[in-house]
């Protein structure tokens, strides 16, 4: 039996209003798998020229990965181990955060030449033994990820194994994540053996296991039942999950095994212009996407 999740409304300052879908809330078990964190943002239109979000300062991470994946518009994402980088439309961002890193996201070429941000940001948290790993970026370009056609199914894998196919990317531990566009009519199940899957409704309406799913819910299929699904209509869905990664303590951008490590990670984070505070400063808004 398939699980409704439905999103919470998270308004997180500077313009920036999201759907918060992980960690599902009110449970032992709030993660799919590994993925302990699914916000997603837009779409948001912006004037050339104008007023638009608000840059995402820099801000701290431990113990997750970061995946950013855009349907439209462009985001820069700049870190502290050096990285620069455009993520565009079909684009994914690995960002390791592992020990430590800090990073900013900035939509100033939005506001410079207008357009739509429509994205995700899924958090995924390490496995133990690489909760400490050396923190890594990598990018890759929506040329490079594999995607399949089948019977009204157009798929893209954006992050481990699905569907015979293997993503780019150092995921640490059994997941996948896949997005999926489906055509009115379409039948079809997420070929993806793991201990969890979930699937999420970013446009229109899909059924799963006889209950309807709307756009801003989520789907947590059962373990050992159907991942089946039908697109009454054209919709766009993502379905993730992957080996249950273990109890986690989850506080700000921070994710560990361990409550001492977070507390050890309560530090400010500065940069030569800018200064994020942990929440409860009332004069620093939220974070968006973090």
């Amino acid at each position: 039996m398939a699980e409704i999740v439905n999103h919470r409304l998270r308004d997180l300052g500077g313009g920036v209003q999201v759907r918060r879908i992980l960690p599902m809330p009110r449970k032992e078990d709030r993660f799919v798998g590994p993925f302990c964190f699914l916000d997603h943002m837009g779409p948001h239109e912006f004037e050339a020229g104008g007023r638009g979000l608000a840059d995402v300062r820099p801000h701290p991470h431990i113990g997750l990965a970061t995946l950013t994946y855009l349907f439209s518009g462009e985001i820069v994402h700049r870190d502290g181990i050096g990285s620069e980088q455009s993520i565009l439309a079909g684009d994914v961002n690995w960002m390791v955060a592992g020990s430590g890193i800090t990073h900013s996201e900035r939509f100033e070429r939005m506001r410079e030449n207008g357009g739509t941000v429509h994205a995700l940001q899924a958090w995924v948290a390490l496995p133990e033994e690489f909760e400490e790993t050396e923190p890594s970026f990598m990018h890759v370009d929506a040329r490079d990820l594999p995607s399949f056609r089948d019977d009204g199914i157009e798929g893209r894998l954006l992050a481990g194994r699905a569907f015979g196919l293997t993503a780019p990317g150092k995921p640490y531990s059994p997941l996948f994540y896949v997005h999926l566009e489906l055509d009115a009519g379409a039948r079809g199940a997420i070929d993806a053996p793991y201990d969890e899957r979930a699937i999420y409704v970013v446009r229109g309406d899909v059924e799963i296991d006889g209950k309807r799913f709307e756009a801003g819910q989520m789907a947590v299929i059962a373990r050992n039942e159907s991942a089946a699904f039908f697109a009454p209509g054209k919709c766009v869905v993502v379905a993730l999950g992957g080996d249950t990664i273990g109890p986690r303590h989850m506080e700000w951008n921070f994710v560990s095994s361990r409550k001492e490590r977070i507390e050890q990670a309560k530090l400010p984070v500065h940069d030569d212009r800018e200064f994020v505070p942990l929440p409860g400063d009332p004069d620093v808004p939220a974070n968006p996407l973090s």
